[in-house]
C-alpha cells in the first residue's frame, strides 16, 4: 500500500488543475502584452483580411461582416481586445471568478478563431491544422470539466474569498453549494452534450480543408499584406485635389529652380497616406515650366536620409557630371539649356531607380517652344504614377519592393493620389482649347491616354510642332515619356480622362474634365424611351427553358441558365463577382438573409451607390422588373442562394409578385 496519506493524495487533482490553470494563464499574460503593443493594433485590421482571404463560400459572409463592423471602429475593438485579454490573463492566474472566466475564454477564444485566425486554422498547411483560438478552447473546456469534478482549490483567489462570503461560489462556478469530492456518475444529458460538441468540432475541421490550405498565418507581414491602399480608402473623397494648371514661365533668359529631396507622408487615396521619398515634399513633384533656349539653373538639396539625385530628361548634360548621388545635408548646382521642347520627366537615378521612382521622387518639366503653340483657355499638367505599396500603420502605408520588380501596383493614378479629379474635376469651356501636359513618370506601366467622349485636336508626341497628330481619341504614353494633348471640346458635359488600360483606370486613373459655360444651365439629358420589343430567335428561346405551368416550382435547370444569360457577366459563374465593380454572391449576407425581402427587390429594381459589405460599387446593379416575369427572378434569386455552397432559403414566385405590386 501506498505511504501517502489519503488526504495528500485528496489533494493532488487541486494541485494539478491549479498548475494547468497558472501556466495556460502565463501564456494569456504573454498573449495579452502583445496586444499592447504597436505592432498589434497598425496590423488589427489586417488580421481580419487576412483570414478573410481564401476562406470557402459557406464562411464568407461571417468574415465580411466583421471586417465591415471594426474597419470603421478599428480603435473601439483594439482596445476591447487589449481589455478582455488582459482581464482574462490575470484572472487566470490568480483563480479568479474560474468558471465564468473559463466559459468567457472559451467564448471569446472560439471568436479570435473564426475571424482573425480562420475556420482550419492558418497557422501552417495542412488538413490537421486547428490554429491556437480552437486551440484555447479546448483548454478552457477541460478547465471546466476539471472545475466540475473537483470544485474548489484552495489554490485560487476564489477559495479565499468564499470562506469570507460563501456567496461567491456562485459567481466563481456558479453552484452556490459546497463541493462534492469522490467520482460522480455522468448523465446522459451530459454526455449528449460533449458528443454534440466534438460532432461539431469534426464539422469545423472538415469543412475549413479549404482555408487550412489557402489562408496565411496571421503575421504582421501577412496582414499587412492583405490590404490595400484602395480597401482602406474612406467613402468620402479626398479634401483637395492636388492643383493641376500649368504655372506661369519665368521670364528671362535663365530660370533658376530650387529642389529639395524630403521625406514626407502623402495622400495616395482618401485617408490613406505614404511615407514617400518626396521633391518638394509632394508627389509628383512641383511643375518646372521654361521655354525653349532658356538656361535652367538648377540647386538640388538632399533634405532626406539617404543618397539622392536628380535626372532631367529634358536636358542634354553629362550625367556623370550633373546627376550624381548626393547624401543628406549636401546640395548640387547646374545649368542645362533647354533646347528642346516638350512634356518630360524628372527623376531620382540613385539606385535601384525603380524604388526612388516608385516611391515618389519624380515630377515633369514643360519646355514651351520657341514658336508657341496655338493658345489655350486652360492648361493642365497630369502626371500618371503607380503605387507599390504594404500596410505600415493603420492607414500609413509603405514601399513594397516585391511588388514593383513584379509591376504589381496598387494604384496607378494622376497627380499622386487616386480618383482625386473623380471627385473634383478639371474645368473648361465649350469651343475653348484645353491643353493637357501627360507625362508617364511609370516606373513601368505604360499609358493609353482617352478622353471619354472626344477626339484629341492635336496630340504632340515630341517638341516639333509640325509632327502634330490629329484625329486620334487614344495615344499610348510609355514610361519616363510625355505628351501634349489638346482639346477642344463643343458641347457641354462631364468627360471622363482616363489610362484606357482598364485595369489602371479601376485602380485610380481617372478623372474629369468638367465642361461647362460660364453661367449656363446644366446640359439638358436626351428623352431615353422604351425601345420597341424585337422578336426572339428560336435559338435565343431555347437558351432558357420555359417557365412550366401549375403552381411555382424552383427549376434549377432554368435558374442556372437565367443567371447566365442575366447576371454571370458581371457576378461571374462562380459568384465571386468583380473586385471594384460588382459585389459577389457568394457569400453575401443579403444573399443568405432568411429574410429575401432585400434580395428580390435588388434583382426587382436594381441598386446603385449603397455600400455593400462595407464596399459600395461604381456600377450601377441594373432593375430587371420590366424585363424578367416573377418566376424568371423567383428562379434567379433561388439560383443565387443555392449556388456556390450559399445555403439560403429559397422564395416563390408569388413573394416576387408582392414586393413588386409594393414599388
Amino acid at each position: 500500500m501506498s505511504s501517502v496519506p489519503k488526504t495528500e493524495h485528496a489533494s493532488w487533482p487541486s494541485m494539478a488543475s491549479a498548475a494547468l490553470r497558472v501556466a495556460f494563464g502565463i501564456i494569456w499574460v504573454v498573449n495579452a502584452a502583445f496586444t499592447w503593443t504597436d505592432q498589434f493594433a497598425a496590423h488589427y485590421v489586417g488580421y481580419l483580411h487576412n483570414a478573410a482571404q481564401g476562406q470557402p463560400a459557406w464562411s464568407a459572409f461571417w468574415f465580411n461582416n466583421w471586417i465591415a463592423i471594426v474597419t470603421p471602429n478599428a480603435g473601439l475593438f483594439i482596445w476591447l481586445t487589449r481589455i478582455i485579454e488582459t482581464a482574462l490573463a490575470l484572472a487566470l492566474v490568480l483563480g479568479f471568478a474560474r468558471k465564468t472566466v473559463y466559459v468567457a475564454g472559451a467564448l471569446f477564444s472560439l471568436l479570435v478563431w473564426s475571424t482573425a485566425e480562420g475556420f482550419g486554422g492558418p497557422y501552417a498547411v495542412g488538413a490537421t491544422n486547428m490554429g491556437i483560438g480552437i486551440g484555447y478552447v479546448l483548454i478552457f473546456i477541460a478547465l471546466i470539466v476539471i472545475n466540475y469534478r473537483f470544485g474548489s482549490s484552495p489554490y485560487s483567489l476564489d477559495y479565499h474569498i468564499e470562506r469570507r462570503w460563501r456567496g461567491w461560489r456562485c459567481a466563481a462556478e456558479w453552484n452556490p453549494d459546497p463541493a462534492v469530492a469522490g467520482a460522480h456518475p455522468v448523465s446522459w444529458r451530459i454526455q449528449g452534450s460533449v458528443l454534440f460538441g466534438i460532432a461539431l468540432l469534426l464539422f469545423f475541421l472538415i469543412a475549413g480543408l479549404h482555408s487550412s490550405l489557402n489562408v496565411h498565418a496571421p503575421s504582421p507581414a501577412a496582414a499587412a499584406a492583405a490590404v490595400s491602399p484602395l480597401s482602406l480608402a474612406s467613402n468620402k473623397p479626398i479634401a483637395k485635389a492636388r492643383d493641376a494648371t500649368l504655372p506661369p514661365v519665368q521670364e528671362g533668359p535663365e530660370a533658376t529652380v530650387h529642389i529639395e529631396a524630403t521625406d514626407h507622408s502623402v495622400e495616395i487615396a482618401s485617408g490613406v497616406q505614404y511615407q514617400a521619398w518626396t521633391f518638394g515634399g509632394k508627389v509628383p513633384g512641383p511643375v518646372i515650366h521654361v521655354r525653349q533656349g532658356q538656361t535652367v539653373n538648377v540647386v538640388f538639396t538632399n533634405r532626406g536620409t539617404m543618397q539622392h539625385s536628380i535626372d532631367f530628361h529634358a536636358a542634354m548634360t553629362p550625367p556623370s557630371l550633373h546627376f550624381v548621388d548626393i547624401q543628406p545635408g549636401e546640395s548640387i548646382k547646374f545649368s542645362f539649356v533647354a533646347k528642346v521642347p516638350g512634356a518630360f520627366i524628372y527623376h531620382c537615378g540613385t539606385p535601384p531607380v525603380l524604388l526612388h521612382i516608385a516611391n515618389g521622387m519624380y515630377g515633369a518639366i514643360i519646355v514651351d517652344p520657341a514658336t508657341p503653340l496655338p493658345p489655350a483657355q486652360e492648361s493642365y499638367v497630369l502626371v500618371q504614377g503607380e503605387w507599390y505599396t504594404q500596410q505600415i500603420s493603420g492607414n500609413v502605408m509603405g514601399a513594397d519592393f516585391n511588388k514593383m520588380t513584379k509591376e504589381q501596383p496598387d494604384e496607378v493614378v494622376f497627380n499622386g493620389a487616386a480618383f482625386q479629379y473623380r471627385d473634383h474635376p478639371l474645368v473648361a469651356e465649350p469651343g475653348k482649347r484645353v491643353r493637357l501636359y501627360m507625362v508617364n513618370a511609370g516606373p513601368s506601366l505604360w499609358s493609353s491616354f482617352h478622353v471619354i467622349g472626344a477626339i484629341f485636336d492635336k496630340v504632340y508626341p515630341d517638341g516639333d510642332a509640325a509632327h502634330a497628330l490629329s484625329g486620334l481619341s487614344t495615344y499610348t504614353v510609355g514610361p519616363g515619356a510625355g505628351a501634349v494633348f489638346d482639346l477642344v471640346i463643343p458641347d457641354a458635359g462631364k468627360y471622363a480622362f482616363v489610362d484606357h488600360s482598364m485595369a489602371h483606370e479601376i485602380m485610380g486613373a481617372q478623372g474629369i474634365l468638367d465642361v461647362q459655360a460660364p453661367g449656363g444651365a446644366p446640359t439638358e439629358k436626351p428623352p431615353i424611351e422604351k425601345a420597341a420589343a424585337q422578336p426572339v430567335s428560336a435559338a435565343a428561346a431555347t437558351a432558357v427553358p420555359a417557365a412550366p405551368a401549375g403552381p411555382y416550382v424552383f427549376n434549377a435547370e432554368r435558374g442556372a441558365a437565367l443567371y447566365t444569360a442575366n447576371c454571370a457577366a458581371c457576378h461571374q459563374a462562380t459568384g465571386t463577382g468583380l473586385p471594384g465593380a460588382f459585389p459577389p454572391l457568394k457569400g453575401n449576407p443579403v444573399v443568405l438573409d432568411a429574410d429575401a425581402s432585400k434580395h428580390i427587390h435588388v434583382v426587382l429594381h436594381g441598386l446603385h451607390g449603397e455600400p455593400v459589405m462595407g464596399v459600395t460599387y461604381p456600377s450601377p446593379m441594373p432593375a430587371f422588373a420590366a424585363s424578367l416575369k416573377d418566376a424568371d427572378i423567383a428562379d434567379i434569386v433561388n439560383h443565387e442562394r443555392t449556388s456556390w455552397g450559399n445555403q439560403g432559403k429559397q422564395v416563390t414566385a408569388d413573394q416576387v409578385a408582392k414586393l413588386r405590386a409594393q414599388k
